[in-house]
C-alpha cells in the first residue's frame, strides 16, 4: 500500500505542468538522438546537463533535480525508441541496441512494409516500457530496503562489482576496459583529500583543487568525441532511405508480433538489471531467442515481423530495468546510467538505498515520468514516422555546429571557467583517439562517478576495522560480491582460453 500511495505521489509531481513539458521535450530530444547515427544516448544525455541546470535555474533545488532528471531520463528511453528509425529506413543503427533490429527491419522496409516494422517497433517500445517500469515499481522499495542494511564494506565491494560488470562487457577488450577503469578511477582523486585536507595531483592549478568535473570529461568525450571522428573519418551516411507507404501493422503483424513483445519485455528486463549487460546484449538473446522458437526460422534475416518486435521491445525494457541497480543500490550498469548518476550527484542527490527515503519526490517522480513519457512516446512515433525519417536527412555541416555550440556554452555556464574549455577540448581530441583505438569511454566515466565513493565507503571499512583489509573478505555480503566481481571478469578470459585451444588442437 505504501508503494502505491508514493507512486500517486510520484504522479503528483510529474503531472506539474513543466515536468510534463520537460518529460515532452526529453522524449522528443531522445528520439530525435536515436534517429541521427552516431549521437546515441550517452552524448544526448552528456550534452544536455548543462542545458538542464540553466533551465531549472530558478527553481528550488529539489525540483530543479526532478525537473532535470525526468528531461535527461525521456532522452535515454526516447533515445531507444528513436534508434530503429535508422535501422530500419537506412540499415544504419541510431545507436548500438538497434543494430539486430537492422537484420529484419530493413529487409522489410525493401519490401514496402516500412510503415509496419516502425508502428510494430514503437508498439513494441511501450509495452516493453511500461513492463520494465511495473518491475521498477515492484521492486524499487524492497531493493532499498535491502541495501539500506549494507555497511561500508558490503557498499565498496557492490561499487567494485559495479565496475568490474560494465568493464567486463564494454568494447573488444576487456584488458583495454580495465586500463580504462583504472585511468577513470585516477581521474577521481584529484582534486584535494576530504580527510586529510592535502591537495592531490593538482599540480597549484586552483581550478582542480575541486577535483575534474564530470560534466566537462562527459559532454568532452562522448559528444565532441563523435563531432571530431565526423569532421576527421567524413563518417556521413549516404544509404538510400526506404520509403514509408503504410504506417499501421495488419492484423497478421499484430498477432505475430505479440508474443514476442512479451518475451522480449522480459528477456530485456531482466538483463538490465545485471550491471553491465545493457540494451545491446539484451536485444541479441532476444532475437536469438525467437529464432529458436519460431516454427520457421528460415524466415529471420529475410523481414520477420518477430525479428524486429523482439529486439526493439528488449531494449527498451533493458532501459527501465537498468534504472533499478542505478536508484536502488547506486550501481550504474551501463554507460548512460553513469551519466545519469554523474547529473544527480551535480543536483547534491545520491543515488543508492537512501534515495527513495532522502528524496521520494525525485525518485517516485521519475518513475511515474516514465510511464508518462512512455504514452507521450507512442502518441508521437506513431503518426510522426515520416517526421522522424526526414531527421536523418540531416547534413552534418549543421548538425556538427550545433552539437558544439551546446558543449562549449553549456560547460561554460556551469563552470564559468576558460580552463574548463580547455579541458572540454581536449578531452574531446582524447575521446576521438581512445574510441577510434577501441578504448570504451564509459568505463572511464564509471570510474570517475564511483571513485569518490569507493574511497570513502573504503575508507569508513578500514576505520572501522582499524585498518585490517580482511573485513572485505569477513563479511559474508561483501564476500559474494567480490566472488562474483573476479568471475565475472575470469569466466570471458577462461572462455576465450579455452576457444584458442580448441583451434590449435584442430589445428593439429
Amino acid at each position: 500500500m505504501d508503494t502505491l500511495q508514493y507512486l500517486l505521489s510520484g504522479f503528483a509531481t510529474a503531472l506539474i505542468w513543466y515536468n510534463l513539458l520537460f518529460a515532452f521535450a526529453g522524449v522528443l530530444i531522445g528520439t530525435m538522438v536515436g534517429v541521427l547515427p552516431g549521437i546515441g544516448p550517452i552524448s544526448g544525455v552528456a550534452l544536455l546537463i548543462p542545458v538542464t541546470t540553466s533551465l531549472t535555474s530558478g527553481l528550488p533545488p529539489e525540483a530543479a533535480a526532478t525537473s532535470s532528471i525526468i528531461l535527461l531520463a525521456g532522452v535515454y528511453y526516447g533515445a531507444m525508441y528513436g534508434g530503429s528509425t535508422t535501422s530500419i529506413l537506412l540499415n544504419t543503427p541510431g545507436e548500438s541496441s538497434s543494430v539486430v533490429t537492422a537484420l529484419d527491419g530493413y529487409p522489410m522496409a525493401k519490401q514496402g512494409r516500412a510503415g509496419s516494422a516502425l508502428s510494430i517497433a514503437a508498439i513494441g517500445s511501450f509495452v516493453a516500457g511500461v513492463i520494465s517500469l511495473i518491475g521498477l515499481v515492484l521492486l524499487a522499495e524492497p531493493l532499498s530496503n535491502v541495501a539500506l542494511k549494507m555497511g561500508p564494506a558490503e557498499e565498496f565491494s557492490l561499487m567494485v562489482l559495479g565496475l568490474c560488470a560494465l568493464s567486463g562487457l564494454a568494447g573488444k577488450s576487456i584488458t583495454k576496459a580495465l586500463l580504462m577503469t583504472v585511468f577513470g578511477l585516477a581521474l577521481a582523486t584529484i582534486g584535494i583529500d576530504a580527510v586529510s585536507g592535502v591537495s592531490r595531483f593538482t599540480f597549484d592549478i586552483p581550478e582542480l583543487y575541486q577535483g575534474i568535473e564530470f560534466l566537462t570529461v562527459a559532454v568532452g568525450m562522448f559528444a565532441l568525441g563523435e563531432v571530431f571522428k565526423t569532421i576527421l573519418e567524413k563518417d556521413a551516411d549516404t544509404g538510400e532511405i526506404a520509403k514509408i507507404n503504410r504506417i499501421l501493422p495488419t492484423k497478421q503483424d499484430m498477432k505475430d508480433s505479440a508474443m514476442p513483445i512479451v518475451r522480449g519485455s522480459l528477456v530485456g528486463f531482466f538483463k538490465g538489471i545485471v550491471p553491465g549487460s545493457g540494451a545491446t546484449l539484451a536485444s541479441f538473446l532476444s532475437y536469438l531467442l525467437e529464432k529458436k522458437i519460431s516454427k520457421h526460422p528460415e524466415k529471420f534475416g529475410k523481414g520477420a515481423i518477430e525479428g524486429v518486435a523482439g529486439p526493439e521491445s528488449a531494449n527498451n525494457a533493458a532501459s527501465g530495468g537498468a534504472m533499478i541497480p542505478l536508484l536502488t543500490l547506486g550501481i550504474p550498469g551501463t554507460g548512460t546510467t553513469a551519466v545519469l548518476m554523474g547529473a544527480l550527484i551535480m543536483y547534491n542527490v545520491q543515488p543508492g538505498p537512501l534515495l527513495f527515503e532522502d528524496h521520494p519526490s525525485i525518485a517516485w517522480g521519475l518513475i511515474a515520468s516514465m510511464f508518462i513519457g512512455n504514452v507521450m512516446l507512442l502518441l508521437l512515433n506513431m503518426p510522426l514516422v515520416k517526421v522522424f525519417a526526414k531527421i536523418i536527412e540531416t547534413p552534418a555541416k549543421y548538425l556538427i555546429p550545433i552539437i558544439v555550440t551546446i558543449s562549449i556554452f553549456g560547460v561554460y555556464a556551469v563552470q564559468m571557467s576558460v580552463f574548463h574549455l580547455m579541458l572540454l577540448l581536449a578531452c574531446g581530441v582524447a575521446g576521438y583517439f581512445l574510441s577510434k583505438n577501441d578504448y570504451p569511454i564509459a568505463p572511464l566515466v564509471l570510474g570517475l562517478v564511483l571513485g569518490p565513493m569507493i574511497e570513502n565507503n573504503m575508507r569508513r571499512a578500514l576505520t572501522i576495522s582499524s585498518g585490517d583489509f580482511s573485513i572485505f573478505v569477513m563479511k559474508p555480503v561483501s564476500l559474494i560480491f567480490l566472488i562474483i566481481a573476479v568471475l565475472w571478469l575470469a569466466i570471458p578470459f577462461v572462455m576465450k582460453l579455452r576457444g584458442k585451444k580448441v583451434i590449435v588442437n584442430e589445428e593439429a
